[in-house]
């Protein structure tokens, strides 16, 4: 096991992050952040001042004590090709490396591109579609299949370069944006069906006030899905705010105030030129975009199936030698498809399945023995990418029905806005099928090869595949029967 060190330096932002990495997979371990106003200072002067070089020096020595601290073993600096535009760039950045050894690249648009491109794929179940990212001098927007850039349209107007006062002009800012975003080809083929993501702080934190505003249950900001209408009572709200409130608007973070008003306006433009009903906005950025492509050397199946890549960079780094998560995760799937006669579910309910058979004991680093109690929290805020926000909470109250008596209608209420009323059925149902699972792996070893159900009268039989002693199995698996009994209103019998 390794760590490495990503350091940022854009327009506004110093940024270190710090990741563990083995085995391909990562675990980010801290993150530290100073702002600058960097792109202001270098659109006025062409320079950098003294005091800016002075201050972010010594930041970066800073961030270096802690690099050695952490041992880190491989540093990847980078800014963005803002800083050409700085007639004294080359200078500081030669007194950076001689004063820390840190070796910063300066992004090329394309490399800029590649990054966002990385962090959308690795972030979003979207095979193909279009990506937009709202910066701070330009905006892009890009189309996508698979491994493949299809081709990308810039607009070379962002947050800082496109409002030319410091009164806000709201209207004029869309209408100066949709006269400017001619996208050509990259319409072809557009259909309903076609993916679009928002990615960057812009679409973030324009993100944290939609879902104030449509009183979203669920604080996660990736794959949150802003529809058309949500965005447009968004933008009217910001509207008419002015900066200080918006600065006081819980969430943002470091989000400046300038920023979110005008990037609400830059993505209304979007809304409006863009044949679409909705954006999926992703919380990564070129950051996990670096990483993947420079560090973790992404191959083809992390796209192929990013759920799956995603349960396993979560179990790395929690797994130990008494682990059975892949094992559980395996019956589970069998269960579900013998029992399929008997829960009648859709496949729709096989991707929160396997999320809450990975991880039915997520809640363990809360509570080892109780730990089905606390999975909601533990799945839907792990960061696991390749699901929706619905399917995530359904794997979190899944893994929760482990245990009947600890689902609370009450917290299932709590979001009701993304659940769904036939949900209530699912979870419960499923719930056992993942209790049973981690009984038939009651010996923490693969011993149990499959599983074939027949049915008689009020009576379910389960028959053992096998070639070696599993009545450990059979005696835990028959201590789910009463709560088979509770869900399925048949009775179990294992052999």
């Amino acid at each position: 096991m390794e760590k490495v060190a990503i350091i940022e330096l854009n327009e506004n932002l110093l940024k270190l992050s710090i990741y563990r990495v083995n085995n391909g997979k990562s675990l980010l371990c801290l993150t530290q952040d100073q702002e600058f106003m960097l792109g202001k200072e270098i659109d006025a002067d062409e320079l950098l001042s003294p005091k800016t070089k002075n201050e972010i020096l010594e930041i970066l020595k800073m961030y270096r004590r802690m690099i050695e601290t952490y041992e880190v073993s491989k540093i990847v600096a980078v800014t963005n090709n803002m800083i050409l535009k700085a007639r004294n760039y080359r200078g500081f950045l030669d007194e950076i490396y001689n004063n820390t050894g840190i070796n910063f690249v300066i992004l090329s648009e394309e490399d800029f591109i590649k990054y966002l491109f990385g962090a959308v794929v690795n972030s979003i179940d979207s095979a193909k579609g279009v990506f937009v990212f709202v910066g701070s001098s330009a905006s892009y927007v890009v189309k996508y299949n698979r491994r493949a850039i299809l081709g990308s349209v810039t607009i070379p107007y962002g947050t800082s370069n496109i409002n030319g006062g410091e009164d806000i002009d709201f209207d004029k800012i869309v209408e100066t944006m949709k006269k400017k975003i001619n996208l050509g080809s990259l319409l072809e083929g557009f259909d309903e069906e076609t993916k679009v993501v928002g990615i960057g702080n812009a679409f973030v934190s324009l993100g944290k006030i939609a879902k104030k505003i449509q009183r979203y249950s669920l604080n996660v900001d990736n794959n949150y899905q802003l529809s058309k209408e949500v965005m447009d009572k968004t933008y009217e709200f910001i509207k008419d705010l002015d900066l200080e409130k918006i600065r006081k608007i819980k969430g943002l973070g470091n989000a400046d105030a300038i920023e979110v008003a005008i990037g609400s306006a830059i993505i209304k433009a979007f809304y409006d030129e863009l044949p679409i009903k909705e954006i999926t906005i992703t919380s990564s950025s070129i950051r996990e975009g670096i990483l993947c492509q420079n560090i973790l050397n992404t191959s083809q199946e992390r796209f192929n199936d990013l759920l799956s890549n995603s349960l396993d960079n979560y179990y790395e780094f929690v797994k130990d030698e008494f682990s059975i998560n892949p094992l559980v995760y395996n019956m589970a799937i069998i269960l579900f498809k013998q029992l399929k006669v008997m829960h009648k579910l859709p496949r729709y309910y096989v991707k929160p399945l396997r999320i809450a058979a990975f991880m039915y004991n997520s809640g363990k680093s809360i509570n080892a023995e109780h730990y089905s109690k606390y999975s909601v929290e533990k799945i839907v805020f792990s960061d696991i990418k390749g699901a929706t926000h619905r399917e995530l909470l359904i794997a979190g109250f899944i893994a929760v029905c482990q245990n009947l008596d600890d689902f609370s209608l009450n917290e299932w209420i709590k979001y009701k806005d993304i659940l769904k009323e036939e949900d209530l059925d699912a979870v419960r149902k499923l719930g056992v099928i993942v209790k049973l699972a981690v009984a038939l792996n009651a010996s923490r070893r693969p011993i149990i090869q499959d599983i074939i159900c027949d049915i008689l009268g009020d009576s379910i039989i389960m028959k053992t595949v096998t070639e070696t002693d599993v009545s450990f199995e059979i005696i835990e698996g028959m201590k789910v029967a009463p709560d088979y009994k509770k869900v399925y209103k048949k009775s179990l019998q294992i052999i």
